[in-house]
């Protein structure tokens, strides 16, 4: 792992070995009936992965949404605003590792009866990380496609994004409407055998890489775990950060865009200077998913306590 970058001389940093960030252990829930089985497949078009262009940076950034570029977790700001009752016991289970996110926001979707307007409202009220844009602007004059991969709600997103002047961002995450019935939601970009996350985070950093691009990652939470342990570069704060620290997995520590703009302006530089010489995407073996897990799942198994310098790979 790396500090971050010095917040007055940008300089690059140094490898440092700290401790994990403080976080507090879950607690046994309480035992209740088990949530509804979600939908296994979507009527709906799983995003394309552009092919690597001759001459361009093999460098893929996807970015989390919620609580990284947005300053808030949109998705939990809403439930907490229109949604009382559980769901914030079931919220807990997942962050424990214990509830798939597909299985706990089909769920969730069933208790919204807001107005969607209001919904929208609220969404987008949030606050951004001022320097996403300019970090955004620099890596399309690059030539480095840059994408937001969300396991979110992921409705408020591209508006999100129209406001910011960067509607052009392609967005990787569930469809969620609302019509006479209530909200629905749809996951296009699941993966087809294993049902645990609604977006498959693991599965766009498996296909950029085998589009020959090395994926840094950026994210902030729980919803980060599958895709930081395969990307070849990945920015953590917060639980993803503690997540990255008990597993031993190399990371750089963020707070702000400004820092990994810097960081981008040096790697495209890098490039330029030597472009046969720059590395290529590291495949890791996989950790998760139906081909480690078995087909049809839609929890993860019971988590276990982590050993000493597991890194995948």
């Amino acid at each position: 792992m790396t500090r971050p970058l010095d917040p007055v001389d940008g300089e690059a940093p140094e490898p440092v070995h700290g401790e994990p960030p403080e976080h507090t252990a879950h607690a046994e829930p309480a035992w209740r009936p088990p949530l509804p089985d979600p939908p296994t497949s979507s009527p709906l078009p799983r995003a394309p992965v552009p092919p690597l262009e001759p001459g361009a940076p093999p460098i893929a950034l996807l970015v989390d949404y919620d609580g990284t570029i947005a300053q808030t977790d949109v998705s939990d700001t809403l439930m907490a605003a229109f949604v009382t009752g559980e769901w914030e016991a079931w919220v807990a289970d997942y962050d424990a590792g214990r509830v798939g996110s597909r299985r706990l926001m089909s769920w969730e979707v069933g208790l919204i009866d807001a107005d969607p307007d209001a919904l929208r409202a609220k969404a987008a009220a949030q606050p951004h990380d001022p320097g996403f844009v300019p970090f955004a602007e620099r890596a399309r004059a690059a030539g480095i496609p840059i994408e937001v991969v969300s396991d979110g709600f992921g409705f408020f997103i591209e508006p999100a994004l129209a406001s910011l002047g960067v509607g052009w961002i392609p967005v990787v995450t569930a469809a969620t409407t609302f019509g006479p019935g209530g909200a629905r939601i749809d996951f296009p970009n699941g993966n087809a055998a294993c049902f645990v996350c609604g977006t498959c985070k693991r599965d766009r950093v498996l296909a950029h890489q085998a589009a020959g691009r090395r994926v840094v990652f950026v994210g902030d939470g729980e919803s980060d775990r599958y895709a930081a342990g395969y990307s070849d570069v990945v920015f953590a704060k917060h639980s993803l950060e503690a997540f990255c620290q008990e597993r031993g997995w190399p990371y750089r520590r963020w707070t702000s865009f400004a820092e990994i703009d810097r960081w981008l302006d040096a790697e495209v530089a890098t490039f330029g200077s030597d472009p046969g010489a720059y590395p290529r995407p590291v495949q890791r073996p996989l950790f998760c998913g139906a081909e480690v897990w078995g087909p049809g799942r839609f929890d993860p198994p019971v988590p276990t306590p982590p050993s000493e310098g597991e890194v995948p790979g």
